[in-house]
């Protein structure tokens, strides 16, 4: 090692989550924005991008190598609907429930996935192929109700429309 040079810490903080690969990325991470103000969102949202969510064993490795409170941490992830705490699946239903959804029926195309799916709005299935969330407004209120499928748009959507919608996925 050069005179002056630190060596970055990249190995297992003890508090390790995930796979070794996983872990190894986070820590890169974390050490890239260490002394940068304004971080932990990036750090947050790249955290996220590896282990698909951020449960409480990742914010509390990133409490400890930030050295942020952890109650902050909490505080910005349940803040901010981008991050979430639960797992998603390979699918990500989305069911918008605005104003315009839910006048137009999204409550019953609501229980219909729920039914079909066989998961309450907000988990994920025990196979990790779908997630189901409620949504508040997209912007597609001349479509409602609006089903989002990952990046697939359906406008329109009624109760009947859901095993067909969902067969598409089925079959991946």
């Amino acid at each position: 090692m050069v005179s002056g040079e630190t060596k970055i810490k990249t190995e297992c903080c003890g508090k390790c989550v995930g796979s070794p690969e996983q872990d190894s990325k986070l820590h890169r991470i974390i050490n890239e924005y260490k002394d940068v103000n304004g971080a932990l969102i990036p750090v947050l949202h790249k955290a996220q991008e590896i282990y698909g969510y951020l449960p409480y064993s990742v914010q509390r490795m990133i409490a400890l190598r930030l050295d942020v409170p952890l109650a902050e941490i909490y505080g910005v992830v349940t803040f901010y609907s981008q991050f979430t705490t639960e797992p998603k699946g390979l699918f990500k239903v989305n069911l918008c429930m605005g104003t315009a959804c839910y006048v137009r029926g999204a409550n019953k195309v609501a229980e219909k996935l729920q039914e079909k799916l066989k998961i309450d709005i907000g988990k994920c299935a025990d196979d990790g192929k779908f997630s189901l969330d409620a949504t508040r407004c997209i912007g597609a209120c001349g479509l409602a109700p609006v089903l989002l499928v990952n990046d697939d748009v359906y406008g329109k959507v009624t109760s009947d429309m859901i095993d067909e919608i969902l067969a598409k996925y089925e079959l991946e």
